[in-house]
């Protein structure tokens, strides 16, 4: 075993780190990395891939011809067989087209920037923190595993199955994205689903032949009136009808309409209820409109992050090294959009997530991140790490790291 640091002397060397941290971030920022941009995605990845260039650690690219590249590392401990590795998640693509929203402003301790909060700061933390482990010799004996995909603003649908494969069996997942007010950590996140309705029926003339005509429009539209009832607040089931596209003039009986429908729901079994309802509906709404046909697809895009006992005691752990780098450590309140964390969760990886640094405003043209908070955030980590190697040290025999 390489010698062990005083978890004081870890403390120091992050400490010095934190100009590091704001430098790191800002350079990703300045970069666009709209999920579309797939050149600005890859060039973010590759300034990635220099930061995170440690000699313990190796990286795998995991191309995608739809996106951009994911990004996973592991440490010279996580590529052992049979080893469960400790999962740190984040993402590289922000929300931003070119020219909408660019560039780094500091202001009254605050850092505007796209991405600056969600959630390339967090990136820099975890890399940060890799950084004092490695210069320390103790990141080659701690199993870990890096992924930073490259669409999880469009819901992940390239790296989900990625996702799944590198963090099937591993000890836990820990998700850096935006830091909550207050500390606050995400244990509990609503699932997420989209189906696109797509009807047919046949065009005719609305004067002269109106009777030959088959309104895909009225059958979209009863639809829509059967499946927006299905919300239920008391359950935390939504549904929304976002968009709706059909016709082509006034004159015209219209032979295609569609309608998106968004879904969100607290737990699997209300998500396998809600399709089933949807397609149900899409049955019966066809049938009211003789001669039109509805397809459905799509459906659950990410499962629900639900509360386990694994995770309860992940939170615990996590809490108190937040605790001890004089953060908050409270719970979230359950919050609406998905993320990676529910996915890994889906897979039976006790998760938690926003453990990134403070800020607000995410996917608006205000997001900001405090820069003080960076330091104290990068530290929760690091005590989390520590601990658990001296775990892993004592059971085989090892030396501690003094706490």
């Amino acid at each position: 075993m390489a010698a062990v640091d005083h978890f004081p002397e870890l403390l120091l060397s992050l400490q010095r780190r934190e100009h590091e941290m704001w430098r790191l971030t800002r350079e990703w920022v300045e970069v666009n990395s709209f999920t579309e941009n797939i050149a600005g995605v890859n060039r973010v990845g590759e300034l990635l891939k220099d930061a995170f260039a440690f000699p313990s650690v190796e990286l795998e690219v995991k191309k995608s011809d739809r996106v951009g590249n994911h990004l996973v590392w592991r440490t010279q401990a996580a590529r052992q067989e049979g080893v469960s590795p400790i999962v740190l998640v984040g993402h590289h693509d922000t929300v931003f087209p070119p020219g909408h929203f660019e560039g780094w402003c500091e202001e009254g301790g605050r850092a505007f920037g796209p991405g600056a909060l969600d959630m390339k700061g967090g990136l820099a933390i975890v890399r940060t923190v890799l950084s004092v482990l490695d210069e320390a010799n103790l990141l080659a004996d701690l199993p870990v595993l890096v992924i930073s995909v490259a669409d999880e603003e469009i819901g992940s649908p390239d790296s989900a199955p990625v996702l799944r494969e590198v963090a099937k069996g591993a000890q836990c997942a820990l998700v850096f994205e935006s830091g909550r007010a207050g500390d606050l950590i995400v244990t509990r996140r609503r699932g997420t689903g989209l189906i696109r309705a797509c009807a047919t029926g046949r065009a005719a003339h609305a004067g002269n032949a109106h009777e030959e005509g088959r309104n895909a429009i009225w059958a979209v539209a009863k639809l829509i009136d059967a499946v927006q009832p299905l919300t239920d607040y008391g359950r935390g089931v939504t549904v929304n009808v976002g968009v709706v596209r059909g016709g082509t003039s006034k004159n015209t009986v219209p032979e295609s309409a569609s309608c998106e429908i968004d879904l969100r729901f607290n737990s699997t079994d209300d998500a396998k209820a809600l399709v089933d309802a949807i397609h149900l509906a899409a049955q019966r709404a066809e049938q009211g409109v003789s001669g039109t046909r509805i397809r459905l697809e799509g459906g659950i895009t990410r499962p629900p992050l639900e509360k386990t006992k694994e995770q309860a005691a992940l939170f615990s752990e996590y809490a108190a090294c937040q605790r001890a780098a004089t953060l908050g450590d409270g719970e979230a309140p359950l919050v609406g959009g998905g993320s990676d964390a529910n996915t890994v969760a889906a897979i039976g990886v006790p998760a938690i997530d926003g453990l990134g640094p403070r800020g607000a405003g995410f996917h608006t043209t205000t997001e900001y991140v405090e820069l003080a908070s960076f330091l104290p955030k990068a530290e929760a980590l690091l005590r989390f790490l520590a601990g658990r190697l001296r775990f892993q040290w004592n059971v085989v025999g090892g030396r501690e790291i003094q706490a």
